[in-house]
């Protein structure tokens, strides 16, 4: 697979074509393995946002009044071009976000799963029907959409996270804008021009690049019925608070510290295989990376060595080479916070087992490349067990039993994703049972649910009261309507003065 290099402009994608748009701000897009910059962003004004809306709200009757079976036709051809182009997608991925090829089209794969779900919308828009609730009375519901919804989208999933959002929402019968991360924006034209080469129609998805201008604005538009976003957690608690200020439905999934307890009697071989992959897998930049092992008793001190020996071994390179294990961070401002972590750790008192700062791959010195990094003996105190690093920096924090690590999870401000290695099915009953985390892993590190079931953390780590995708997802771009329908030759005379009851 070739790297992709284009080296066009990323522009804006305005009713069916693309569009310079209303400013001349631009930033460029960096290559992280080489830190040369590879393109220039335009980044949008309030105008393109307004141009945007009015071209999505031309395109919301035809589309909403299209039958959802035609919809669902239209996502099937998109779901094929998606399979068709999948690794072009993923080389988009790796030339701007990092990320190993490998990975990238383990998350365009995770993209297109929720877009095959779309596609049975049909089934998934069917409401409930109750004959006879009174006499002569029947009464029904439908789910119908919202309108123009917005999208905000983080840098470390450019497909996958997109792809979260605007297939059920496009497949329920609303209009999508989508405000891609500025960082690696090339995956959203790309899938906006296979959504017009499946037969969208024009205005029905649109992109708009930029910055905060572009977010505060499409949260600020009266006609923006909707906003989702993913992010950290101080950026999801302002987007919950000012688009419910707009009148708005809120989705805004935040941050992350997610746990993996490692039982005595865990099988080590597997613990230290789901540690490795998923504390240094995309560089730690995911929202369900593992950053915390909490060790359990006697396992600490068999488990951390094995640990340090394959942190230290990891193959850290360019994505796009075939033997990567682990590319480089999204950015130099990225790197630069890591490694600042790293420092902070130092100071706090942990131990650093492996320090992975200052690494030069050969041939990329420029790139934004960090180690993988190992602490012992973080405790609870410390910023770095306390804080999102979003890298691959992974605290190891030793517990007596199965009840501190319990209580040592659920004491903390994240909740998104925790998992337990363990072959004791009590334990891992009472693992599912007590922790206060909305996604939960048994044997099982990143515990992502399928596009059935839908994603979504819990505390801080989810604003708003619907997950992503799945079920939720439908309902979250769809209002329900009930109603209730007799005819004269069913109806008593006579005005009713009271409360309506069955009859």
């Amino acid at each position: 697979m070739q790297a992709y290099t284009d080296s066009a402009d990323v522009v804006h994608y305005i009713g069916g074509k693309t569009v310079r748009g209303a400013g001349d701000r631009t930033q460029a897009v960096f290559n992280p393995a080489t830190g040369a910059a590879a393109r220039r962003l335009a980044l949008g004004e309030a105008a393109d946002v307004d141009a945007a809306v009015a071209s999505a709200k031309a395109a919301f009757p035809g589309w909403s009044n299209t039958p959802p079976i035609r919809r669902a036709r239209v996502m099937l051809r998109f779901l094929e071009l998606m399979n068709r182009h999948k690794d072009e997608l993923a080389a988009i991925i790796t030339a701007e976000h990092g990320k190993v090829f490998a990975d990238a089209q383990g998350e365009v794969a995770r993209g297109i799963d929720v877009v095959e779900f779309a596609c049975g919308i049909p089934q998934l828009l069917k409401g409930d029907y109750t004959e006879q609730v009174s006499t002569g009375m029947d009464n029904w519901t439908v789910r119908q959409p919202l309108g123009v919804v917005a999208g905000i989208t983080p840098f470390n999933f450019p497909c996958m996270v997109p792809c979260w959002m605007f297939p059920v929402a496009l497949a329920a019968g609303c209009t999508f804008i989508l405000k891609p991360s500025e960082r690696d924006p090339s995956a959203s034209l790309f899938m906006a021009r296979l959504l017009k080469e499946a037969g969208l129609p024009d205005g029905v998805f649109n992109v708009v690049q930029g910055d905060k201008v572009v977010v505060d604005a499409l949260l600020a538009h009266r006609d923006v019925k909707a906003v989702s976003f993913v992010g950290s957690t101080p950026i999801a608690n302002y987007i919950y608070e000012t688009g419910a200020k707009h009148g708005k439905r809120v989705q805004a999934l935040g941050g992350a510290k997610n746990h993996m307890v490692v039982m005595p009697d865990a099988d080590l071989d597997q613990a230290v295989d789901a540690l490795i992959g998923a504390g240094y897998g995309s560089a730690g930049e995911r929202c369900m990376a593992i950053s915390v092992a909490v060790l359990v008793g006697e396992v600490a001190d068999k488990i951390v060595p094995r640990l340090a020996e394959r942190a230290k071994s990891l193959i850290v390179k360019n994505g796009m080479e075939a033997d990567a294990e682990m590319g480089p961070v999204v950015t130099q401002q990225a790197l630069e916070r890591i490694e600042g972590y790293i420092a902070t750790g130092v100071e706090e008192g942990a131990k650093l087992v492996v320090d992975g700062r200052g690494l030069k791959v050969p041939g990329h010195e420029n790139g934004f490349f960090t180690g993988g990094t190992l602490f012992d003996n973080v405790t609870p105190e410390m910023r770095i067990y306390k804080e999102e690093i979003f890298g691959p920096v992974l605290a190891c924090v030793r517990v007596k039993d199965f009840a501190e690590a319990v209580q040592l999870i659920n004491d903390h401000e994240f909740g998104n994703g925790v998992a337990c290695f363990t072959r004791d099915g009590h334990v891992a009953r009472e693992f599912g049972r007590q922790i206060e985390v909305g996604m939960v892993g048994i044997n099982v590190p990143i515990p992502v649910p399928m596009a059935w079931h839908g994603f979504g953390g819990w505390k801080r780590s989810l604003f708003g009261d619907m997950h992503a995708y799945g079920e939720e997802g439908v309902r979250f771009y769809t209002k329900q309507k009930s109603i209730m329908q007799r005819w004269p030759e069913s109806t008593e005379k006579g005005a009713e003065f009271t409360m309506p009851v069955a009859k």
